[in-house]
């Protein structure tokens, strides 16, 4: 840090942290990592994802991973709670995943083909 706005950046950023932390968030986007999800590509689907809330300046998205859910056969999957909705995406790759923030995480819109279950 060499001046005071870049100080200022520093506490903006901390403070964006510290809201997701006490679940203040539009939306939770979960990446599956089990072995099988990552053998099918999740990392990749997960560096997207994160790239791409980034490239858009999304701060209050909520992005954390889980273990295998059971649904190996259509790994990587992810899921998208928002809205009191959860909506798991299935196949999905890296070019899927920055399509699912874009339509469903900044538009609301579901992909409907892409869905594996919803609650």
């Amino acid at each position: 840090m060499k001046t005071l706005e870049d100080l200022k950046k520093v506490r903006e950023q901390a403070l964006e942290q510290m809201k997701l932390r006490e679940g203040k968030f539009s939306a939770k986007v979960v990446v599956a990592m089990g072995t099988c999800g990552i053998a099918a590509g999740a990392r990749e689907v997960m560096a997207a994802i994160l790239d791409e809330l980034d490239k858009r300046g999304i701060s209050d998205v909520a992005v954390t991973q889980t273990g295998c859910k059971g649904l190996c056969e259509q790994e990587p999957t992810v899921d998208i709670i928002k809205n009191g909705q959860s909506v798991t995406y299935g196949y999905v790759d890296a070019d899927k995943a920055r399509q699912i923030i874009a339509q469903h995480v900044v538009n609301g819109n579901v992909i409907g083909d892409w869905v594996v279950s919803a609650s």
